[in-house]
Parts: C-alpha cells; sequence; structure tokens
C-alpha cells in the first residue's frame, strides 16, 4: 500500500472514531429537575434574600436554571392548607430531590412520598419529630440541616431577664400546630422558674389570635415576650413587633430579621448559611449520594443581635456584658 493511501487511512479512521465524541459534545446538557417548599410568602422580602443566596449556591456548584436544571418553586405563605397542596404537587412532578425549608413542609412532603430525596433546612429536632431515625445515619429518604438544638431555647429568658430586669411574667409565641412548637416552650418553661419568671403560651396560628392573646397579656404589668420560631411567626413579624412596641413589652425573637425590623434582641442561627449549604446537598445528591448517607447537620455558630434605638424606646439599658458578646449592634 502506497504511503499516500496508508495516511488517508488512516486519517479516515481517526476522524471516524472523533465524530461521535464532536455529537456527543454538541449535545445539551440533561435536565434535572427540584422542587422546593417554602412556608413563607414570595413577597417577603427576607424569604427572597434566603431564596437568592440558595440560587447563588446552585450556581457555584455549577446547576444553572433554564440550563442543566429546572426548578419548581411553591411558597405555602404559613398556610397548612396550601403546604399539603404543594407537598403533592412537587412529589407529582417526579423531580430529582426536594428542598424543603420549615419543619410543617418537610412533615407534609414525607407523607406525600417515601422515595424522592428531600434536603431539608431550618428544622428543629428532625429526629423527635420523626424526620430521621438518627443526626448521623438519617434512614429515609430525607436530610439536611437543623435549625438549633432544643438547648438554645433556655437561653432565650435568660437573656430577656438580663436586659429587662423587672420583667416576672413572658408570654411566649408559639406554633402548637407543630412539635417543635410544643418543644420550644416545653424547654423555655423548664428554665423560667430559675431565672424568676412565670411563662405562659400565646398561640401563633393566625394574626387575630396572636393580637388577642398579646393585647390581653399586656393587660397586667411586668410582662416581655420570647417569640419562638415558627413560619407561623415570621409571617407575622411585623404585627408581632408592632404589637411589642405598642404594649412596650421587652421582646426576645429566635432570628436576626426581627431585631433588624424593629425587634429588641434576637438569638439564633443564620439561616442564609442553611440555604447554602442546602445547595450544597442538592449537588451532592444530583451527583448519586443517598439522603440516608448524607448527616444532618447542627449550626455550629449562633448570633446574638441588639436594636439599641428599640431599647432605648423601652426605657432600657442594654447592660455592658451583653453588649459585649453582641455580634450586631443596630443603632
Amino acid at each position: 500500500m502506497r504511503r499516500r493511501e496508508v495516511i488517508a487511512l488512516f486519517g479516515g479512521a481517526a476522524a471516524a472514531l472523533l465524530r461521535p465524541f464532536d455529537a456527543r459534545a454538541q449535545q445539551p446538557e440533561r435536565m434535572r429537575r427540584i422542587g422546593v417548599l417554602i412556608g413563607i410568602a414570595p413577597d417577603d422580602p427576607v424569604a427572597q434574600t434566603r431564596y437568592a443566596a440558595f440560587l447563588q449556591g446552585l450556581q457555584q456548584l455549577g446547576w444553572i436554571d433554564g440550563r442543566n436544571l429546572r426548578i419548581e418553586t411553591r411558597w405555602a405563605a404559613g398556610n397548612a392548607a396550601a403546604t399539603r397542596k404543594y407537598a403533592a404537587e412537587l412529589v407529582a412532578l417526579a423531580p430529582d430531590v426536594i428542598v424543603s425549608i420549615g419543619s410543617a413542609n418537610v412533615g407534609s412532603l414525607l407523607q406525600a412520598t417515601g422515595a424522592v430525596p428531600i434536603v431539608f433546612a431550618i428544622v428543629i429536632d428532625p429526629v423527635g419529630a420523626g424526620i430521621v431515625e438518627s443526626l448521623s445515619r438519617p434512614g429515609g429518604n430525607a436530610t439536611g440541616f437543623m435549625q438549633f438544638d432544643y438547648s438554645l431555647c433556655g437561653k432565650w429568658p435568660e437573656l430577656l431577664k438580663q436586659i429587662a430586669p423587672g420583667v416576672t411574667r413572658v408570654a411566649v409565641l408559639r406554633d402548637p400546630a407543630i412539635a417543635a412548637g410544643i418543644g420550644q416552650f416545653a424547654v423555655i418553661e423548664s428554665v423560667a422558674q430559675s431565672v424568676g419568671v412565670e411563662v405562659s403560651p400565646v398561640n401563633v396560628s393566625d394574626a387575630g389570635e396572636i393580637e388577642r392573646g398579646v393585647t390581653a397579656f399586656a393587660r397586667s404589668s411586668n410582662g416581655g415576650l420570647i417569640v419562638t420560631a415558627s413560619a407561623q411567626a415570621v409571617v407575622h413579624d411585623d404585627l408581632i413587633i408592632t404589637l411589642a412596641a405598642r404594649h412596650n413589652l421587652p421582646a426576645v425573637y429566635s432570628e436576626r430579621t426581627f431585631a433588624a425590623a424593629g425587634g429588641l434582641i434576637s438569638y439564633g442561627p443564620n439561616f442564609i448559611d442553611q440555604y447554602r449549604q442546602a445547595a450544597g446537598y442538592v449537588d451532592r445528591i444530583l451527583k448519586g449520594e443517598k439522603p440516608s448517607d448524607l448527616p444532618v447537620q447542627a449550626p455550629t455558630k449562633y448570633e446574638l443581635v441588639i436594636n439599641l434605638k428599640t431599647a432605648k424606646a423601652l426605657g432600657l439599658t442594654i447592660p455592658p456584658s451583653v453588649l459585649a458578646r453582641a455580634d450586631e449592634v443596630i443603632e
């Protein structure tokens, strides 16, 4: 065979071998689908900020909505019926994974599916709520990031007493419809006597119930508020902060957004970090890992935020020892 024919033969074979790879390279990326169920209203600026952090976390890992990922998002706005409806809708779409924000949401999703992987965030006591078997080995189709350990709740009456020593009565705003609402109140009640306060629950099922409960509580003197963590508290945050100011009630909240919006003091985890971390678990599941093998993670840092403007309006002087521990002071 002549040299020219040999070159042509090998050249043609090489081109034939390369063509399948070229064709594959030109094919679009496989489109994956995830569902997102959030317990807050879509027009809530705090919810939008957190959701943006989640999307940014996905993008940093190479997942772009509309390119290689289709995201179906539902906003339940603290409505139990909507939560159940949207949970069923998302499961029916057969996504690769569902992201669930809040304890009530993940409960509804687990009732709807035992197969679709679920990544949760901002969930209190996932073991006690029956969401996972254990933190280190979740065991089922759900894993994620717990909001905080219940022991954190015992810090709230201590903080309230430190910044408002005259408080002897505390209304604890909680959602009795979720196990976390009952659990948080139990921990607060267990330490209340040791710090010299008497606690009573106020349910946060709807705006009317909140206003009636806080107004009735405020008729007696020396009162204060503890606002426990729940989607309902976030949905009604403006109302709660307004009622605390109207009735001159010092209040401790579970997250920074309340203090930033005019609440007196907050102590809790950074939720934006949890949204970003949730994106990391979504990435790992999309790449083949199983929720049962991914441990549930707890926050490693809690933030103390103090609103000095609100303290001044209430006639309170924040002790230097508390100010020194603050991660953020709002003037």
